[in-house]
């Protein structure tokens, strides 16, 4: 029987920025991001989440805000595995500057049109060069639920967690501008990688993802 890994995208992502990762002789399921209810908490949108793990002790790997939500599902079940990727453990790895934009509320003023669009500036803040990673990065914005969007940022902006769950494998990149490298502890770095790694630095997490799972 194949071993089954509950993959969480990034904010707003789907399965599209695992393309290029190898899970062959495992069963992924991609979880798929609910529309938040009024109000909810990062917590509770967690266990809501629940419904779509299936396993007992299961492998959890999370991108960016995935890997945010991954520590939070991590925290209700027990898990055999957390592997998060360009992401944060506890809300001392998230920069002092969001944190404080969160404090006064600012996330809130951002309008959507602005986190949706896709241009130089977005493209140098996730790392993506290619013209082929560059389309998706634009497509996926396109694509995501405003609402949620919004929500999701105000929920990294304002993260309360400090446990330190057990078992998570970190990986990070040295290039990564939105969660940058000097704010966090992780277990292995990948050079020049960017926030969006799992496109362009695909071999590198290949083979660790297969030392580690």
């Amino acid at each position: 029987m194949k071993k089954e890994l509950y993959i969480f995208s990034g904010l707003g992502a789907d399965e599209r920025v695992y393309q290029r990762l190898d899970f062959s002789g495992f069963s992924p399921t991609f979880i798929k991001w609910i529309v938040p209810q009024d109000k909810e908490t990062i917590e509770n949108y967690a266990t809501r989440l629940l419904d779509q793990i299936t396993t007992t002790n299961p492998t959890l790997i999370g991108l960016s805000f995935g890997g945010l939500i991954a520590v939070e599902v991590a925290k209700q079940i027990d898990t055999e595995k957390v592997i998060l990727i360009a992401s944060a453990k506890t809300k001392k790895e998230i920069p002092f500057y969001y944190r404080f934009a969160g404090q006064l509320g600012l996330q809130k003023l951002l309008p959507t049109r602005l986190l949706k669009s896709s241009n130089f500036i977005t493209n140098w803040f996730f790392g993506t060069s290619s013209t082929f990673d560059k389309q998706l990065l634009k497509q996926i914005l396109i694509d995501t639920d405003p609402t949620f969007l919004k929500w999701a940022i105000d929920k990294v902006a304002r993260w309360t967690n400090q446990t330190q769950t057990k078992n998570i494998f970190h990986i990070h990149g040295t290039s990564d501008k939105i969660l940058p490298l000097s704010f966090v502890k992780c277990n292995l770095t990948i050079k020049n990688g960017g926030h969006l790694m799992t496109l362009n630095k695909a071999d590198d997490l290949n083979q660790i993802l297969r030392q580690q799972i």
